[in-house]
């Protein structure tokens, strides 16, 4: 018989095919049935067949119906046509075609010498569902494939694009099918060009600024140029830079380690009429210098003013004074006019850190309660609720008005800094060396305008803390509490099918977690997850299923290392190193002891004990690490990043309302490396956004920043997402929230069908970040929370589907 239309020539097993006088029943029948059916069959396929035919015959039969042979055919041949339909569907560059719905399409097919046209036939209705699923129009279903695809990386072509409305069009019976995709290839057309267009622009404005920047550089003159251009003295040009009166545009630290100063010359030039009346205060400060001395209370005269700023060109170091990161203390003007008493309270987990705070802060008339996470913030908003205070809600998606409350739970970086309270809270303080966040944790400390301030967080972060107070010059007292239950390590690794109901199992990726939780339900057990990528409604889902016993064993990543109250009674580490978005590590003392100890909950068990996997590591790793003294940190400064008027400011001094110049001439000029006080924050995700967002006109200085602000995930294209979104807000278009996309019966999710949930999640996420802030340009902000619920039960859905699915397979 011929082979189908598109597959490869093959060696085919016939009716003619000799087989030994004494064969097993299976091998008979098989025998029979390709006699009976004239088909043929391929040597590899014959394994298979024989193992499907033998579990089909009853005993001492050698026949099988010709349906059972022909459907244990196809169950073989399915694979090699999922296989088939992917190579021509990406030979046709149809890649919104999945691997699921070609492996869907195949198991419908009943005929088993299927031609090409046969496995099409087939994948059209599953393709239609899936349209249906994004949405229910044509367009939405359009728009839900064009953002599922961005997820992954990939856009289509216009051609591309016409070839998909087509087919979208076909599953929708559209009415006038051309008119449809001629407009769909006309809009990919027309976004394409655009995006052309903003990359254009931007790289143009980029490359402007850049210039401006080098040629203001290129300009500077050396200390040794300044006396003639200011027609002054070397004496009084060192004594005028020494009182700041004249600014130092650039500091270059030489491998030597001394410093090399250089000076605007026009900043130099605009300063010549005021040197008369420095040369004046000059002689004045020194006469009275001479006669008076010290006064009886040991006190010197009043320092010289500080003295004006000059240009519109400025130097780096007026730019610094207008930024105040070099200040950063007296930028939080509300907070400094309070008189604030700051309490520490420290501890490892499980040493009751929040419990003596929220009290204080319940009994308080107004308060405020920041948290690292949503999560975390709602638990603050629901304890408060416990004592009898109803609190507000402000996490950066979602807001809860409680009218009339004088009590907010909020996350760190949603800190009101112009609303004085009387006591508030700021918990993980050890976030203060996060390179990412880092830079939220010092403004909430050095800005909550809270009377009393308890600050709560790990024993590492005690001297910068003090060291915050000391900037901020506010009186502390510190707490140190020990944990109320025992924490040891074990002394020998454990094995997978050692673990026990109690047990949480933590990996440092999400490919790891399901494999974990594969490998688990494979052995019978019941398993929740929690890792990075769920929404904090499903992470408290899946951590309530582990706490009531619904799931013996918690697999986790570092993600429970922070809030989220479990009970268990071991922590066994899956792994002993981790990514950390920079490299390959070995965990922290502070890692092993944050995650190590959730284990022991008090009041739930009576120690908690740290272990590793088997053939992860060293038992002795975890024992060396829990029994460590805190590691000192290795930089004392704090943290700190610009804000909208900071950017604002310096937009005006430098004359620029660029958001890339203006970060730009931050990142060069704002804070020395050797500032005494203070280090800038990286920003490079703010500073990426900032130089996508040069090519979108109509959008105003402080629009930019919000968008740059927006939390996104560039691993998921999320930057060029942003950037489409602004540049259908300077057009004045309004940005309808996302889908939910396809979401399938949970018994039918897999990886792929989860992984794409949650990026929608993460897409929802940041759509409801901008909605709180441009509310007319994404509306219906009611909606978008509708869909989010949604996706959340889903997940959580086929989490638990899945379980049960393992058990009800184990058990036929």
């Amino acid at each position: 018989m011929n082979a189908p239309r598109g597959s490869r020539p093959t060696n085919t097993l016939s009716l003619a095919s000799a087989l030994p006088e004494t064969t097993s029943p299976a091998r008979a029948a098989l025998q029979t049935a390709l006699t009976r059916t004239a088909l043929s069959i391929e040597p590899r396929e014959e394994p298979a067949l024989l193992r499907r035919i033998g579990r089909a015959l009853t005993p001492g039969a050698q026949e099988v119906p010709d349906e059972v042979f022909i459907s244990a055919l196809c169950a073989v041949r399915r694979k090699r046509w999922a296989s088939r339909l992917m190579d021509q569907t990406r030979r046709d560059g149809r890649i919104w075609i999945s691997r699921e719905d070609m492996e869907q399409a195949a198991s419908t097919v009943e005929k088993p010498d299927a031609t090409d046209d046969d496995l099409f036939a087939a994948l059209k209705p599953v393709m239609a569902a899936r349209f249906h699923e994004l949405g229910d129009t044509p367009r939405e279903a359009l728009a839900g494939m064009q953002a599922d695809l961005l997820d992954t990386g990939r856009v289509l072509s216009a051609a591309q694009t016409a070839r998909l409305a087509d087919a979208i069009a076909d599953a929708f019976n559209v009415s006038d099918r051309d008119r449809f995709v001629g407009r769909a290839q006309e809009a990919e057309e027309a976004r394409a060009r655009q995006e052309a267009s903003i990359q254009q622009t931007a790289r143009a404005r980029r490359e402007s600024e850049e210039k401006r920047l080098e040629d203001w550089e290129s300009s500077l003159v050396r200390f040794q140029e300044v006396p003639a251009i200011l027609r002054c003295s070397h004496r009084e040009a060192l004594r005028w830079i020494a009182e700041n009166r004249i600014p130092v545009a650039r500091r270059i630290l030489q491998k030597d380690g001394q410093e090399l100063w250089e000076f605007d010359p026009n900043e130099l030039i605009a300063l010549r009429p005021a040197l008369p009346e420095w040369r004046r205060i000059n002689e004045e400060f020194f006469d009275r210098k001479q006669k008076r001395g010290r006064d009886r209370d040991g006190r010197r005269d009043a320092p010289l003013p500080e003295p004006p700023k000059v240009g519109k060109h400025v130097a780096n170091s007026v730019i610094a004074r207008v930024a105040a990161l070099d200040r950063y203390a007296a930028h939080f003007r509300t907070a400094r006019a309070l008189d604030r008493r700051i309490t520490l309270v420290t501890g490892p987990t499980n040493s009751g850190k929040s419990h003596t705070a929220l009290d204080a802060l319940a009994k308080a008339e107004s308060g405020l309660a920041l948290a690292p996470l949503r999560l975390l913030a709602h638990e603050f908003r629901e304890a408060l609720a416990a004592r009898g205070v109803e609190a507000s809600l402000s996490t950066g998606e979602e807001r809860i008005v409680a009218h009339g409350s004088k009590h907010l739970a909020a996350t760190v970086e949603m800190c009101p800094f112009f609303n004085p309270v009387d006591v508030a809270i700021i918990d993980e303080a050890q976030m203060l060396f996060d390179p990412d966040r880092g830079a939220a944790w010092t403004a909430a400390i050095m800005g909550a305008p809270a009377r009393h301030l308890y600050i709560l967080g790990a024993p590492e972060c005690i001297p910068m803390v003090r060291r915050i107070a000391e900037l901020c010059g506010d009186p502390i007292d510190e707490i140190s509490l020990q944990r109320k239950s025992p924490l040891k390590a074990a002394s020998a690794p454990v094995r997978l099918n050692e673990l026990k109901s109690g047990d949480a199992l933590i990996a440092f990726s999400r490919r790891e977690v399901l494999d974990l939780r594969a490998a688990l339900m494979e052995r019978g057990r019941r398993v929740a997850v929690v890792y990075g990528a769920l929404s904090p409604e499903v992470r408290r889902a899946e951590a309530q299923r582990f706490n009531s016993g619904a799931a013996d064993i918690l697999i986790a990543t570092d993600a429970i290392g922070m809030g989220l109250n479990l009970s268990i009674r071991r922590v066994v580490f899956a792994a002993l190193r981790k990514f950390d978005g920079r490299q390959t590590r070995d965990l922290t003392i502070q890692e092993v002891k944050q995650i190590g100890g959730r284990a022991g909950r008090y009041g739930k068990h009576e120690e908690g004990i740290v272990a590793v996997l088997a053939d992860a590591g060293s038992p002795r790793f975890i024992r060396d690490h829990l029994n460590a003294d805190p590691v000192p940190p290795d930089e004392l400064r704090p943290l700190v990043q610009p804000d909208a008027d900071i950017v604002r400011a310096i937009a005006t001094e430098i004359g620029s309302d660029s958001l890339y110049g203006v970060l730009a001439r931050i990142r060069r000029a704002v804070l020395r490396h050797d500032d005494p006080n203070y280090r800038l924050s990286d920003m490079e995700q703010p500073f990426a956004i900032a130089s996508a967002l040069e090519g979108v006109e109509g959008l105003d200085l402080t629009q930019r920043w919000t968008y740059a602000m927006c939390p996104v995930d560039d691993r998921d294209n999320g930057i060029s997402r942003l950037v489409g979104w602004a540049a259908d807000h300077a057009a004045g278009a309004r940005i309808p929230p996302p889908g939910t996309g396809r979401l399938p019966a949970p018994d039918r999710a897999g990886r792929e069908e989860l992984e794409r949930a949650e990026k929608r999640h993460k897409r929802l996420v940041a759509w409801r970040w901008l909605a709180l802030r441009f509310p007319e340009t994404y509306p219906d902000l009611e909606s978008a929370e509708d869909t989010t619920r949604k996706l959340n039960e889903w997940i959580e859905s086929v989490l638990r589907q899945q379980s049960r699915t393992r058990k009800q397979k184990e058990r036929r």
